[in-house]
């Protein structure tokens, strides 16, 4: 089986385990069905997820031109305590921001190698928590904005961690932690704007990746430098492969990259 196109973060589906989903323009693939099997990556040219041109990526997926100035990079969404569509100010594009900034947000904590603590769209749980190879999360805040939850993430900041260690995550050398404990100790500074939407009954969500056997160490594949790779694929987690010799893929960070996958 071949396909071939540009790459973007996968799709998930919650189960026991996680389905994955490549899509590309005229085709989708479920990697779930290709564990055990041998796949090489082949990576054919540069293509801008905004512009669709041949031009290195910088970041995000973008290309270094379209990722200054299209309104889907601000500085927000990577900081979300620099919205400022509530207040009516525009960054790039003020309607746009709106419809992102202005619905519910949630802070919360996720294990993947460590507690960290994160913020996403409502709508996008439990995705970001299968994005990141989280093992367990919880949620801790519902916000009506992105304002809001940025700010609480940064006062969890100071007692909590805000990253993740992606080379302990992928070789699954994490420990179980109680969410709910962790929730309710961190409750106390959560900031005063923000305390009537602390959410104070919720339990734990558990995910389980398809991972058939994990690394003892890991290698990351560049595909600038090694433009062709060639491995047996035995798990996916958060968004990487991991392969029989140690190597790992992170998917979300080669968005924009144009490739051909064979399948064998």
């Amino acid at each position: 089986m071949q396909y071939e196109g540009v790459l973007r973060k996968m799709q998930t589906e919650i189960g026991n385990p996680i389905q994955y989903y490549m899509v590309f323009e005229n085709d989708f693939l479920n990697v779930n069905q290709i564990l055990d099997k041998e796949l090489e990556i082949s990576f054919i040219k540069f293509q801008c997820l905004n512009c669709g041109r041949d031009r290195p990526i910088f970041r995000q997926g973008f290309c270094k031109t379209c990722f200054y100035e299209i309104p889907s990079a601000g500085d927000w969404i990577m900081r979300p305590e620099l919205s400022t569509a509530h207040l009516g100010k525009e960054d790039r594009d003020l309607e746009y921001e709106k419809k992102a900034q202005l619905q519910p947000h949630i802070v919360y904590l996720a294990n993947s190698s460590n507690i960290k603590v994160g913020v996403t769209r409502k709508s996008q749980i439990p995705t970001r928590w299968i994005d990141q190879g989280a093992h367990e999360a919880i949620e801790i805040v519902e916000t009506p904005n992105r304002y809001l939850a940025g700010i609480t993430e940064v006062a969890l900041k100071d007692h909590i961690g805000d990253k993740t260690n992606w080379r302990k995550m992928l070789t699954n050398n994490v420990d179980d932690e109680n969410l709910e404990e962790w929730r309710n100790k961190l409750k106390q500074y959560i900031p005063d704007e923000a305390q009537q939407y602390y959410i104070a009954d919720n339990s734990e969500t558990i995910l389980e990746f398809p991972v058939l056997q994990y690394p003892d160490k890991v290698k990351s594949l560049n595909l600038v430098k090694t433009p062709n790779y060639k491995g047996v694929l035995k798990g996916v987690k958060g968004q990487y492969f991991i392969f029989e010799d140690q190597t790992v893929f992170n998917i979300r960070s080669n968005e924009g990259y144009y490739v051909s996958l064979q399948i064998s």
